[in-house]
């Protein structure tokens, strides 16, 4: 039985996070964090700090703002953390690599395992036909999503930029160039609108010939699976580390 911590339990997220655990018989949710008081079947507390419930490991889908906390209390216990909040800024990504060095820490852009074994095709896809394929990635989210493109999108271009010989430039918009689109670049677009949950489409653009890998999600559940599957996943490592999906799903 793995006993979870849920930073962000009363959130639209962590609501989906305590359904999914409770349909399970190998994990339990036994604290949340979050700044609403509610019953939940178990303690709320305000921050980390503040829990005093053992545990085996933490699940954070809450907010960027709250990494800090979350670090600190995972390390302070030598717990593994799970990190499934998107939209982290360059120096909390430092933070986070640091608190690898001391704990396990599973971090990706998308937790969903679609997602991931996306990425992975995606790479065996570019080592065979950049040479002479253009790349262009396009991802469609909900109107109340803030940023763009998403992490997800920007994860993709990551592993499609690793397996090109060249560096790319990612472009993320052409209305205000006015030239041939040049070989050695990636294009990202972003479409909002509705309640899209998640559209992500890696198109490969040759002669005479389209080939496209895409992965649409149908509801935030295959989100909240991720990161549960991730929390007993990692709470059996017991080396240090920077973890993410592609450890589960890699190819090679």
């Amino acid at each position: 039985m793995t006993d979870i911590i849920l930073c962000g339990a009363l959130g639209k997220m962590g609501r989906v996070v305590s359904e999914i655990v409770n349909e399970r018989d190998d994990c339990r949710i036994v604290a949340g964090v979050d700044l609403l008081k509610s019953d939940v079947g178990f303690p709320i507390f305000s921050a980390p700090a503040l829990i005093d419930v053992d545990a085996d490991v933490i699940i954070d889908f809450s907010h960027p703002s709250a990494l800090s906390g979350v670090l600190e209390f995972a390390v302070a216990k030598n717990m593994p953390v799970v990190l499934a909040t998107t939209g982290y800024e360059e120096s909390q990504i430092s933070l986070i690599k640091k608190a690898s060095e001391r704990i396990p820490v599973f971090f990706t852009a998308n937790m969903s395992l679609g997602v991931n074994l996306l990425c992975e095709l995606a790479k065996t896809a570019t080592k065979i036909l950049s040479s002479s394929f253009d790349i262009e990635i396009v991802e469609m989210h909900h109107n109340k999503k803030i940023d763009a493109p998403s992490g997800t999108a920007l994860m993709l271009a990551d592993e499609i930029s690793s397996a090109m010989e060249n560096d790319p430039e990612y472009v993320y918009a052409r209305h205000d160039k006015r030239e041939k689109r040049t070989k050695n670049e990636i294009g990202i677009h972003a479409v909002r609108g509705g309640t899209i949950v998640g559209e992500h489409e890696i198109i490969f653009a040759g002669t005479d010939e389209v080939i496209k890998l895409s992965h649409s999600a149908g509801s935030k559940r295959i989100f909240a699976s991720g990161a549960v599957n991730a929390a007993i996943w990692i709470n059996a490592k017991t080396e240090c580390g920077l973890y993410s999906m592609k450890d589960v799903v890699s190819l090679n």
